[in-house]
């Protein structure tokens, strides 16, 4: 059973792999992209909160807002599927819920990896950001990762269609990225706003991170342990829609 559930997932990656990889233009703006606006944002933040500081904070700020737009790819991906009608006849074939889903989301999870890898190597090579936990950071990178590709494929499922996908991309990615403290430190927000904060997996990504780069084992294992069960919740939601049907096209 394994072997043939090997198979069959990677079936699904090879295929979303070749699909992601035809049409490289937003691919590649996902990687250039990042490293501009990390360069615009480090003097501002070095200048408010000092070089050492400044540097992580634009790192940070920078991976949390830009790994956002795997939300869209990997709900676009399976949401595509639906409107082309070919939804029913992927859910005939022998592929589980969770192989659909692993196959649909791995391709992305290494494009996401490497945008985070590039980001972090042009803080450090460039910005001269200090890294005192290199394992705890790519813990942290690896939970926000899987949460971020969960939680897209529980919009996939969900969303009727692309402009209610991209309403709930556009909103939510703001709101996670807001509520996190990614762009502006939660220190300088209003007080409310840190009291919801902790309900945003942004916030705990940027938790992760903070303490990755600080060395805090703890920390970091706290954060990166919410994020995994945004992710465990997000992924038996997908599961579950697409287990019973919920998700066909025929829906739209």
């Amino acid at each position: 059973m394994l072997p043939d559930a090997a198979c069959r997932t990677g079936a699904v990656i090879r295929h979303n792999t070749m699909l992601l990889l035809r049409e490289p233009g937003p691919l590649a703006s996902r990687l250039i992209m990042p490293l501009a606006f990390i360069a615009l944002l480090h003097p501002l933040y070095q200048a408010a909160e000092g070089h050492a500081a400044g540097a992580s904070q634009a790192v940070i700020a920078t991976l949390v807002t830009f790994s956002l737009l795997a939300l869209s790819i990997v709900g676009g991906s399976i949401l595509v599927e639906r409107v082309w009608h070919t939804w029913e006849r992927v859910r005939q074939t022998p592929l589980r819920p969770a192989e659909l889903l692993t196959g649909k989301a791995v391709p992305v999870l290494v494009a996401l990896l490497a945008q985070q890898a590039l980001i972090v190597g042009f803080g450090v090579a460039v910005l001269g950001m200090g890294v005192a936990g290199p394992a705890l950071l790519a813990l942290a990178v690896l939970a926000w990762s899987l949460t971020l590709l969960s939680l897209g494929a529980a919009i996939g499922v969900l969303a009727r269609s692309f402009s209610e996908l991209s309403v709930i991309y556009d909103i939510g990615g703001m709101l996670l990225s807001s509520l996190g403290g990614a762009l502006v430190p939660l220190s300088a927000l209003p007080g409310w706003v840190r009291h919801v904060a902790p309900a945003s997996p942004g916030y705990w990504a940027v938790s992760a991170l903070k303490a990755a780069l600080s060395g805090n084992g703890p920390g970091t294992l706290r954060a990166s342990a919410v994020l995994a069960g945004f992710a465990l919740a997000c992924g038996l939601v997908a599961a579950a829609r697409v287990g019973r049907g919920a998700a066909r096209s025929a829906s739209l």
